[in-house]
Formats: C-alpha cells, sequence, structure tokens
C-alpha cells in the first residue's frame, strides 16, 4: 500500500482539471503520515468497516484501508466519486474492499454495510449538521474522529459551564461522548484553509436507546395531559 504526499494529490486535481471548491469545504490532506495518524487515533482494527465522508482524492481513504476490513466513502462530487476507486485500485491489492458513493451524506438515509466506525475530513461549512445526522441515522457507528474547524471542535467536545457550551455540545452529548484530541497544522491541507483544525474522536453512549425511549414517554405523556385539557 502506497498512500499519496503533495505531488500525487497536485498531479490528480490536474489530471481531472479539479479547482479546490470552497463551496463544498475542498480541503485536500496531503501528509500521508497524518492520515496514519488519524487512523490509529481512531484505534480500527481488521474487523472494522469504516465510513469516510468527503474521501476527495483518497489521502485518508488509502490509510484507512491499510487497517479496516472495508471501507465506504461517500463523496458528493461525481468526478472525485469516480476518480477514487481508480486511484483505490492503483495504490492498494484490497482495492475491492472499497465502497464509494456519490451522494450528499446530509441526504443519506441508509448504507448497503453496516459501518461500525467513523473516520472523516468533514467538509466544514456542514460538518456538525452532518456529523449528527450520521450518529442519528446509522446506530452500528460505535466511534470514530473527525476533522473540523477548530472552534467548531472546541463546542462539540465542551462541557457544561464553558463558553464554548452550545446546541452542539448538547445534542453531540445525547449521542456519544465527544473529546478533542489535538490540533492539526494548515500545512497539511491542499489548499491550506483559513482556519485552524482540529481532530474529535467520540464513543457512542450505550444508553442512547433508553435515552430516546424515556424522552418520547414525556413527549407522550405531555401530548396526553394537553389532550384531556381540550377536552
Amino acid at each position: 500500500m502506497t498512500l499519496l504526499g503533495a505531488a500525487e494529490i497536485r498531479a490528480l486535481a490536474e489530471k481531472l482539471d479539479l479547482k479546490p471548491s470552497k463551496s463544498l469545504g475542498q480541503n485536500f490532506v496531503i501528509d500521508a503520515n497524518v492520515c496514519r495518524k488519524i487512523v490509529r487515533t481512531a484505534g480500527i482494527t481488521s474487523t472494522d468497516i469504516a465510513l469516510e465522508i468527503g474521501p476527495g482524492l483518497g489521502s485518508l481513504t488509502l490509510a484507512l484501508m491499510e487497517e479496516a476490513a472495508n471501507v465506504v466513502a461517500v463523496e458528493i462530487d461525481s468526478r472525485l466519486a469516480n476518480q477514487l476507486p481508480i486511484t483505490a485500485a492503483a495504490h492498494s491489492e484490497s482495492a475491492n474492499n472499497l465502497t464509494v458513493i456519490n451522494q450528499d451524506a446530509l441526504q443519506l438515509k441508509s448504507l448497503p454495510v453496516d459501518p461500525t466506525v467513523l473516520v472523516a475530513n468533514l467538509p466544514y461549512n456542514v460538518s456538525v449538521p452532518v456529523f449528527l445526522h450520521l450518529l442519528e441515522i446509522l446506530p452500528t457507528l460505535r466511534s470514530g474522529v473527525v476533522m473540523v474547524q477548530a472552534e467548531v471542535a472546541d463546542r462539540l467536545a465542551a462541557k457544561r459551564n464553558t463558553k464554548e457550551y452550545g446546541i452542539p455540545s448538547v445534542k453531540a452529548a445525547w449521542w456519544a461522548e465527544v473529546t478533542g484530541t489535538g490540533s492539526v497544522s494548515r500545512s497539511i491541507f491542499w489548499p491550506a484553509p483559513n482556519v485552524d483544525s482540529k481532530l474529535v474522536a467520540f464513543k457512542r453512549r450505550a444508553d442512547v436507546t433508553r435515552r430516546i425511549v424515556i424522552a418520547l414517554r414525556g413527549i407522550w405523556r405531555r401530548r396526553g395531559t394537553f389532550n384531556r385539557r381540550r377536552n
């Protein structure tokens, strides 16, 4: 397995006549060592099915394929989605273990397999909605590591009674235990973003299902009380 470096990333972009799109949050990771570090931080094993959102040109994808049993990559840009299997075949002997889905992650309702771990450089303009959406619709996701804008990372991992604590913190904490796991240099991206980045790790809460049932019962009780008052 060989991973992609800065030269390979730029060559692929040139081949596709690709100019990174701000609207799609396209900042491609060009440091193979950082990709391997992210995969190690996620604790991926040979039995995991890894889900990646926004794989771009495949830097992190190839690192995931080194460790996971299978990788599912969801990419909104059709040019990148079509190129990714070709890149995987050129760099890996296990290219058949990669499934690429050309779709907006926010529109996902299901996947052909049940992923166990999420590892992604999430598009910064939609990172929180995507993260929360995946935790909601994919109950088999037990853990993962995502790279997001530093400010967003601080909010997702914030604890009560801190200035960063807010709605993203509350929503993320409902589904998982979220912690910050370090900063990432702007220099590992092409093009370099105008904001700082951080890694966030999460572990799904085992009691989510029970807490959802309790919450729904509370809603039903309140509705019943309201209906009785109206009658």
